[in-house]
């Protein structure tokens, strides 16, 4: 469990770390894209080498990486249609209401005991990531909000598949190869995205390297480190610790950003999420 924590506080920092490297950049340098490079490119070879290797194959752990991939790819084609309809602030906290999912298919179809004080920690989080995303109601919100839950349906599917996954991976290299498996497809997704939509495969401008190099790592290692977790953790209660980075990010874009709109609503939305955090820390 001591590990489980660590690996999370790591996932989480890392998290609001490349955050607010991408906030630095213009959105029209497709951030993401490079910071999937960056990733792919250093950490790729290695990790998918030691997948391929280490890893104990069989052709259901071949499925859940096909599934795991595929679900990875739809939620970031999906939260950028989301964001190009509305602001983070209300897409982004829906899409993180995918422990609540997680919980209830785990419980459904995998027989997952989560005992009273784990349902109502991962309800009161959920609850307010839902008060979060109300105070930004802007743009094209009702279409946006489809997005943002497709957004969290796909969390929950990879989510699972990496959670039946891991207990063939004994290594963090070959838990890394899963997560290069996935990010390779969602660069392939995100590269036939922007030929759609933009007529080229590569963005028209590239931000500084010193920021989208360390977000790839930042990205990859944040979402390694979560799929470690889960040899010690339910799937439901790893992805909804990785929501305390959404109560850094609220604190840091009210505090230290300026960014005040709301901010009484925000600050309770932030404050019902660090509870519901609590008591899942509690019941764990």
């Amino acid at each position: 469990m001591i590990a489980a924590a660590l690996a999370l506080t790591a996932a989480v920092l890392m998290h609001v770390a490349w955050n607010l490297l991408a906030r630095a950049s213009h959105p029209d340098s497709r951030f993401l894209w490079w910071a999937l490079v960056g990733y792919l490119v250093i950490l790729g070879p290695w990790s998918l080498y030691a997948l391929a290797t280490e890893a104990h194959w069989s052709y259901s752990l071949a499925g859940l990486l096909v599934i795991s991939a595929l679900a990875n790819s739809v939620y970031f084609l999906v939260l950028g249609a989301a964001y190009r309809r509305a602001p983070v602030a209300l897409v982004y906290p829906i899409a993180r209401s995918s422990p609540l999912l997680i919980a209830v298919w785990s419980s459904l179809f995998f027989g997952e005991v989560i005992v009273a004080t784990g349902w109502l920690g991962i309800l009161v989080s959920v609850g307010g990531l839902l008060l979060m995303a109300a105070s930004a109601k802007h743009g094209d919100s009702r279409r946006a909000l489809l997005w943002a839950v497709i957004a969290a349906f796909a969390t929950s599917v990879y989510s699972l598949s990496n959670k039946l996954a891991v207990t063939s991976l004994p290594t963090y290299g070959a838990q890394l190869g899963l997560v290069s498996t996935d990010l390779f497809v969602s660069f392939v997704a995100l590269s036939i995205e922007q030929r759609v939509r933009f007529g080229r495969w590569r963005p028209a401008t590239m931000p500084p390297i010193v920021r989208w190099l360390p977000a790839g790592l930042f990205i990859g290692n944040a979402y390694g480190l979560v799929i470690f977790a889960m040899q010690y953790l339910s799937a439901a209660y790893a992805v909804a610790f990785t929501n305390a980075g959404i109560v850094i990010a609220g604190l840091l874009s009210i505090f230290a950003f300026k960014e005040r709109e709301h901010a009484g609503q925000r600050v309770v939305a932030i404050a019902v999420i660090t509870v519901g955090l609590g008591i899942l820390a509690w019941s764990a």
